[in-house]
This record gives C-alpha cells, sequence and structure tokens, in this order.
C-alpha cells in the first residue's frame, strides 16, 4: 500500500486484482470464441479501474 493511500482505494484496487485475474482464467477456460472475448473484455475492465484507482492512490499520497 502506497503511504497515505485510502483503505478503501487499496480494498477496491486489490478487488479489481482479483476480478482481472479470476476474468482472464475463465477466457482461458471459455468453451466458446464468444465467451472468451466476453471475459477478456471484462478483464480488460478490470485492469483499466485498477489503473484508475492507482492513480488516486497516487494522487492521495501527493496531495
Amino acid at each position: 500500500m502506497a503511504a497515505g493511500e485510502d483503505p478503501t482505494t487499496r480494498e477496491l484496487r486489490i478487488r479489481q486484482e482479483e476480478r482481472e485475474s479470476e476474468e482472464r482464467r475463465q477466457a482461458e477456460e471459455a468453451p466458446t470464441d464468444e465467451a472468451t472475448e466476453e471475459h477478456a473484455r471484462r478483464a480488460d475492465k478490470a485492469a483499466y479501474l485498477r489503473e484508475k484507482l492507482e492513480e488516486r492512490a497516487d494522487a492521495e499520497t501527493d496531495g
């Protein structure tokens, strides 16, 4: 955890990391191309949200 990072931000970031990992795993195991693409999109969204939360944590420590 970055110094001064809000605990809620940290929890959300961790949750998004877990969600991204799970969706990537499901994409690998998906039975159809359509399901693979859906899980990949969800993983990408979780990664995007995690990155935004990291930016928020950085701003909290700078602010």
